[in-house]
């Protein structure tokens, strides 16, 4: 019987990684490659890293045993692929099982420009040389989806940020502008933890349960609660209640969830948005919103977001009134603002906070809700990122390892063994040889089997908020 075994490490890679062991020079010792954002997309100069703990933790910190190797041995021989029995089994021998590798990384939540230096993996036994590379597939998987996650939702920050500071009295709500709709929108329970683990590296808000998870088992969270959200209504929840009693549905969430300092949505466009904000929330409700003591969140979710959300804010100014703030923008009431979680991208995104101040309204009267966009439609070519080897010691000498491809400059990868430098108020990639008296910003995160550095995600927030 072959293997049902997701947890065997050996066969948590690309086939031809097996194949790789045979192909390497003769007398190969040491093996060095890196990992970096090579950038590209003119959207994402930056990138901010995260979630390499998180994949040590899980993966790295749990040795090879002779079971693995007898269901690998199985699996790839009928498969049709070399498998490297004696080096794993010499690995458990001589190791434990725990894999005889010395990994560093610039610190999570460092913010750096796209093309440096991020990650840096090399054996420190010679008799495996070939583990760096075959551990690529699963290194690289685990680097490039939280990094880019958390480098969109970083983007989006700067774009919420930005719009806040021309338009409101201070950045208080920031934390909770951007809420993560994601979880149903990925392609598995893992995204699902670690792209939204990713977006809270940046904000408060989230609806993916497994996020918080992730952050209490991997990044120290236990005895803190990570994120936050509210009751909020669906369509299903309001349309039950039939288009003839949709005013019963609304009330009925007021009574429910109303109160003091409460806040709580409710998807107002079932059947005709502008007549539930005229008619039911701006009419016959009025009173209600007004006196409950708390906060309702209205959310619109069709239409063209741009459009909808400068209406609605015009709607419910005309019939809740508006004060005007220290830079002259109107803000709604504190009992009744707006949600636009439709249709939200960074471009999207912007344009609504552009349209809502040019309609004198205060970019503070919205928050944004995102799903699919956020943890699911990246891939690894969003920041180009990329797993190379930069050097080798074979016979004893230390060699640059490259590929200079004449066909594509972009794709020419870095030589040497690598450092990470502050540079002139910003960050540059050097070979380490050159590094003189400047302090590498790569620091050993994992050796032969042993984690070296235990962040909390709280630190890991301040980190990131620095370059904020």
């Amino acid at each position: 019987m072959f293997s049902q075994n997701f947890d065997n490490f050996i066969l948590n890679t690309d086939s031809y990684k097996t194949s790789h062991w045979l192909q390497y020079p003769p007398n190969t010792e040491y093996v060095s490659s890196y990992i970096e954002a090579r950038g590209g997309n003119s959207n994402f100069e930056n990138v901010l890293f995260f979630g390499l703990q998180a994949f040590l933790k899980q993966y790295l910190t749990k040795p090879i045993t002779h079971a693995d190797i007898d269901e690998a041995k199985v699996l790839l021989a009928a498969h049709g692929v070399p498998f490297n029995e004696a080096g794993w089994r010499q690995l458990v021998a001589k190791h434990g099982g725990l894999l005889p590798l010395r990994i560093q990384a610039i610190p999570e939540g460092m913010v750096v420009p796209t093309g440096q230096v991020l990650c840096q993996v090399v054996n420190t036994d010679p008799e495996f040389y070939w583990l760096t590379s075959y551990i690529e597939t699963t290194l690289l998987r685990a680097i490039w989806y939280p990094s880019t996650v958390a480098s969109l939702s970083y983007y989006c920050k700067q774009i919420i940020k930005a719009g806040l500071e021309k338009s409101a009295d201070n950045l208080n709500n920031l934390p909770f502008k951007l809420h993560d709709f994601g979880a149903r929108g990925v392609s598995s329970l893992e995204s699902a933890a670690l792209g939204a683990l990713a977006h809270l590296v940046n904000f408060s808000g989230t609806d993916t349960l497994s996020a918080i998870v992730a952050a209490n088992r991997w990044y120290g969270m236990q005895n803190d609660m990570t994120a936050f959200s509210i009751p909020a209504a669906e369509h299903s929840t309001m349309t039950t209640w039939g288009r003839e009693h949709e005013a019963d549905a609304y009330g009925n969430m007021i009574a429910k969830f109303g109160g003091e300092g409460k806040t709580f949505a409710v998807v107002s466009d079932s059947y005709d948005l502008w007549n539930a904000i005229d008619n039911i929330w701006g009419g016959e409700l009025k009173e209600k919103v007004a006196q409950t003591g708390g906060t309702l969140v209205i959310r619109p979710d069709s239409g063209d977001p741009i459009k909808v959300v400068r209406e609605a804010l015009q709607r419910l100014a005309a019939k809740f009134g508006t004060t005007t703030n220290s830079k002259g923008y109107k803000l709604l009431p504190s009992y009744v603002r707006l949600i636009q979680g439709d249709g939200i991208n960074p471009t999207s995104m912007g344009k609504i906070i552009d349209a809502v101040i040019k309609a004198g309204f205060s970019s503070d009267n919205i928050t944004f809700g995102m799903g699919g966009g956020l943890l699911q439609q990246v891939n690894r070519d969003t920041l180009n990122f990329a797993m190379k080897t930069s050097s080798a010691r074979v016979d004893g000498f230390w060699r640059d390892v490259y590929k200079d491809p004449i066909t594509s400059v972009s794709k020419r990868s870095k030589r040497g063994r690598l450092a990470l430098v502050k540079h002139q108020g910003s960050y540059m990639t050097l070979r380490e040889d050159e590094l003189a008296e400047q302090n590498n910003l790569l620091q050993d995160v994992f050796l032969n089997g042993d984690l070296l550095v235990d962040d909390t995600l709280t630190a890991i927030r301040q980190r990131s908020s620095v370059k904020s």
